[in-house]
C-alpha cells in the first residue's frame, strides 16, 4: 500500500483520486484538474522552449550573426514562455498559491520559486536585449555561457515545481510534461 493514500496514517494527506486543495474556499475537483492539465501542457511547452535555446546554442559561434538570430529567436520564445509560467504559477488561486493553502509546510519552497521567477525572467529579458542592441559588439562565448547556466537553473526550477505540487498534492505532472 502506498503511504500516501493511507489517510490513517496521513489523515490531512489529499486522496489520490481527489487532489484539490482541502478547506475553505478549495476549488472543486474539476477545477483543480483542469488547473493541473493547463499546467502540464504549459510545462511541455517551456520543456520545449528551453530545448530550444539548449540546440540555439549548440550551433557554431563562429558564423556569428547566425548563431545570434538563433539564440535571440530561441530566448524570445522562452521569454514568453516564461512569461506564461509566471502568469499560471503566480496567479490567485493559480498552483503556487493552491499548494500554501493546502500544504503550508511548503510556503518557502514557493518563496523560493517566486523569488526565482524575478531573477529568471530579468536574465532572460536581459540578455534577448543584449542580442537585440549589442550586435557584433557582445561576446558571444561568454553569452553562450551564461545562457548554458541559466537553462541548468530554469531545468532545476521546472524540477523544483514538479516536486512542489507532487508534495502538495501527490500529483504527477511528469517528466515529459
Amino acid at each position: 500500500m502506498d503511504a500516501s493514500s493511507d489517510t490513517t496514517m496521513f489523515p490531512d494527506a489529499p486522496a489520490e483520486t481527489d487532489p484539490a486543495p482541502s478547506g475553505a474556499g478549495a476549488a472543486p475537483s474539476g477545477e483543480f484538474t483542469e488547473h493541473i492539465e493547463r499546467l502540464r501542457a504549459h510545462r511541455a511547452e517551456l520543456r520545449d522552449a528551453v530545448r530550444g535555446v539548449v540546440r540555439a546554442l549548440e550551433a557554431p559561434i563562429a558564423q556569428a550573426s547566425t548563431w545570434r538570430d538563433r539564440v535571440r529567436a530561441a530566448l524570445t520564445v522562452l521569454a514568453q514562455d516564461f512569461d506564461e509560467h509566471i502568469a499560471i504559477t503566480e496567479s490567485q488561486g493559480g498552483i503556487y498559491d493552491r499548494a500554501q493553502q493546502s500544504a503550508p509546510r511548503l510556503g518557502g519552497a514557493v518563496t523560493r520559486l517566486l523569488a526565482e521567477h524575478v531573477a529568471f525572467r530579468e536574465q532572460i529579458h536581459n540578455h534577448l536585449a543584449s542580442l537585440e542592441h549589442d550586435g557584433a559588439g557582445s561576446d558571444l562565448f561568454a553569452l553562450r555561457e551564461e545562457l548554458t547556466i541559466l537553462v541548468g537553473r530554469l531545468i532545476r526550477h521546472r524540477q523544483a515545481g514538479g516536486d512542489l505540487v507532487y508534495e502538495a498534492y501527490s500529483v504527477d505532472l511528469g517528466g515529459m510534461g
